[in-house]
């Protein structure tokens, strides 16, 4: 079974999936007016995907929008920092030098509550920054994101464990599904893995149509949180974030009746 780990005030790892809604302006107006739509009735946390900031280069420029979507979120909002790349399926084509110091800075913000790093960066990045995170008293969000098709199971569950054993507090993993087989074979892994004494919280699921069913019966099979939309989606076949809840609330609900 799984830990609990603290994002904020949120617990990661105890109770439904929580569901987590992105922001991904690219200008300080269109995170402002994107931060302002969202409320803790949608959400549990709030995923800054601060790869899609057009001004993501500049270290000062990103430190303005962490600080505006602190100011303009309600505060019981945990923020979690993103800076993914375009080989995992984000908006950054910035080496890792200057990756490692944009999420160096960020790390320090006092609106970011935690911070996902890809676990396929360059290990002396991966390393610096978790260590930084966790001076800083804020926990790690190890990620992958397979965009062309779906491991095995036991390529699954070896990349979370992978993961685990640099340093994430709670750990990542998409694929890409082009068969129901494929979701299968994510819950299967999802399930074996969060049923290891020592598991730390996961995060997984198929991305696109087929694998929404990933996005809603993450409880049953071990995923501690979910993605859903107020406006704007950040991935393929995130789905709206009220609904999303709705629906985890009733399957919550069912398994602990």
């Amino acid at each position: 079974m799984s830990s609990v780990v603290r994002i904020g005030s949120v617990e990661v790892g105890s109770g439904r999936p929580k569901v987590c809604v992105p922001l991904t302006g690219a200008t300080l107006d269109e995170l402002r007016a994107e931060a302002a739509s969202i409320r803790p009735a949608a959400a549990d946390l709030v995923e800054l995907r601060i790869d899609r900031f057009a001004a993501v280069a500049d270290i000062r420029a990103v430190r303005d929008a962490v600080d505006l979507v602190r100011v303009v979120l309600d505060p019981v909002l945990p923020v979690l920092l993103t800076l993914r790349t375009a080989a995992e399926g984000g908006g950054a084509s910035i080496e890792p030098g200057a990756f490692r110091d944009l999420l160096l800075d960020a790390v320090a913000a006092e609106g970011v509550a935690a911070v996902d790093v890809e676990m396929a960066l360059p290990r002396e990045v991966v390393d610096v920054v978790v260590e930084a995170a966790h001076a800083a008293g804020k926990p790690v969000v190890l990620s992958f994101h397979d965009l062309r098709g779906t491991p095995s199971r036991d390529e699954i569950v070896d990349r979370l464990l992978r993961q685990e054993s640099l340093g994430a507090d709670v750990v990542k993993l998409a694929i890409t599904p082009a068969t129901p087989e494929d979701v299968l074979t994510l819950l299967a892994a999802t399930a074996e893995y969060a049923a290891r004494a020592d598991a730390r919280p996961a995060i997984t699921m198929a991305m696109g149509p087929l694998g929404v069913v990933s996005r809603i019966a993450g409880e049953t099979f071990g995923s501690a949180v979910t993605f859903g939309t107020v406006g704007a989606a950040s991935a393929p076949g995130q789905v709206d974030a009220v609904a999303l809840r709705a629906a985890l609330d009733l399957i919550h609900d069912a398994q602990t009746c």
